[in-house]
């Protein structure tokens, strides 16, 4: 019975020790959760998947919408978090373990022999219990038995009351929900990720498109050139200057001929296609307004959906629970634990053997150890708490800035349009004044050059600008729910 005791009363001073020793690591790990990713493409998951599909001859048409579900299944940086999270259902699990009973079921049968010398009954002793056998011990009472012993035994452990256990499920309940928003915070990732390498594929297929036209107008002007040369109407000069800007601009098609098939492999490796897989995309980046919004309002949004945000709330109520756990260690606790068994003996007739046992377990002086885990727990509640409030000046730093760079790229995407109507109007005069034989080519090879420079300018300023409406939706904490609305789509 005081074994049974002493093995009980170990087994919730070691629950105890394995919760607070969970619940640190599973602080630990939570605050890795919100540490920003590595921007190195060598160590940053997000820009890795898992390949789920063998290449296929016929090329794959791919949606923006079909892009971000696909990196939503297979993105590396989200299967990560997922991971993350099971990991902590698991401590939560764990957790709940220690406010349910504890039930084992055993039994065994086995011939054991023992020495009774050994046991404390040696023949000194056995003199003392000489009257209670008739006609004293017998002669030659062997000091070494045998017996059978058939055991069967279904054994009860449960902790009642234990400040430490109620606060260690606290605190795996917070850590449980922080796992979720760093999951979701994951997610929010993945769509800008995606949604951004997709756009900028966008933009490399529209600087290939006006590439290829000027490349075209180019052939002709270096044709229409080399046929005045030959007819004695135009000096050789020109028909060289013709050339040397289809050349020129051949080299500038391969150039983004090649920019566009590495942002493709890129995307592909985000969403988990292979690399080898042949894609089309087929969605353009339409230009869409997006309507004007104050910093008070998008913040408001933030605070209410940012998923890094709540994750750092729930560890804060993780920690604080964690800081109580360590508290609560000064406190009584209360166990009940019991057994009820059948034995058997020699082949006598069974018997039923049981015990019921209540144990209440006052801490009288562990004040060193408990004080040193107290005062650490408070350190790290108090650097929390300097993080929840960092991050809330973070969060308006970041609404204000992305409202900031819509503006900004807004008028940068309507100053390039202007230049490059202004643009296509000054190398339609020239061609008519070169047609015409006002004036030779080298003012319109002159504006061609330009023409492609602003055409290039506004392919990235709706680039930038529609990176501007994402991050700003990132900011908000709402980009999974509304990238198509902050995209016009």
């Amino acid at each position: 019975m005081d074994v049974k005791e002493a093995e009980h009363f170990a087994g919730v001073q070691a629950g105890g020790v394995v919760c607070l020793m969970a619940l640190t690591l599973a602080c630990t790990l939570a605050n890795a959760q919100v540490q920003p990713p590595n921007p190195s493409s060598a160590t940053n998951p997000y820009y890795g998947s898992v390949t789920v599909h063998a290449v296929t001859d016929e090329p794959l048409k791919l949606s923006l919408d079909e892009a971000i579900r696909r990196g939503l299944e297979n993105n590396l940086g989200l299967r990560e978090a997922e991971s993350g999270e099971k990991q902590f259902q698991g401590e939560k699990n764990q957790a709940l373990q220690e406010f349910l009973p504890t039930i084992n079921l055993s039994g065994g049968t086995g011939v054991f022999q023992h020495n009774l010398a050994a046991l404390g009954f040696g023949p000194s002793t056995l003199k003392q219990f000489s009257g209670l056998f008739p006609g004293g011990i017998p002669p030659g009472l062997s000091l070494i038995t045998k017996d059978d012993l058939t055991q069967g035994q279904v054994s009860l452990n449960q902790t009642l009351i234990s400040g430490v256990v109620i606060a260690g499920w606290k605190a795996a309940g917070a850590a449980a929900k922080s796992a979720y928003f760093a999951k979701m915070s994951a997610r929010g990732e993945v769509v800008q990720q995606v949604a951004s390498t997709y756009l900028h594929a966008i933009a490399d297929a529209s600087e290939v498109d006006n590439a290829t036209a000027l490349e075209k107008a180019d052939e002709v002007a270096w044709q229409n050139a080399r046929d005045a040369h030959a007819a004695g109407t135009m000096a050789n000069l020109d028909e060289l200057r013709a050339r040397v800007q289809l050349q020129t601009q051949q080299q500038v098609v391969i150039a983004a001929q090649n920019a566009e098939e590495k942002d493709l492999i890129l995307l592909k490796r985000e969403i988990g296609i292979d690399p080898g897989q042949q894609i089309v995309l087929t969605d353009r980046a339409p230009y869409s307004d997006l309507a004007e919004q104050t910093p008070a309002e998008v913040r408001a949004i933030a605070y209410k959906n940012r998923q890094d945000y709540q994750n750092l709330q729930n560890q804060l109520i993780e920690v604080r629970a964690l800081h109580s756990a360590y508290r609560a260690q000064r406190l009584p606790s209360l166990s009940f634990s019991g057994f009820y068994g059948v034995d058997k003996v020699n082949g006598s007739p069974s018997h039923g053997v049981f015990s019921a046992v209540g144990t209440l377990n006052v801490p009288i002086f562990r004040e060193a150890g408990i004080r040193g885990g107290v005062d650490a727990s408070a350190a790290q509640l108090a650097a929390v708490n300097a993080q929840l409030e960092d991050l809330r000046s973070k969060i308006d730093q970041q609404v204000r800035s992305a409202l900031l760079d819509v503006e900004a790229a807004k008028k940068l995407v309507e100053v390039s349009k202007s230049n490059v109507e202004l643009a296509t109007q000054t190398v339609s005069d020239e061609t008519d004044r070169v047609n015409a034989g006002v004036d030779d080519n080298l003012p319109l090879v002159t504006a061609q050059a330009s023409l492609a420079r602003v055409q290039t300018s506004y392919v990235v300023s709706l680039y930038q600008y529609d990176l501007s409406k994402l991050a700003l939706a990132r900011a908000a904490g709402i980009i999974e729910q509304q990238y198509r609305a902050y995209l016009g789509r």
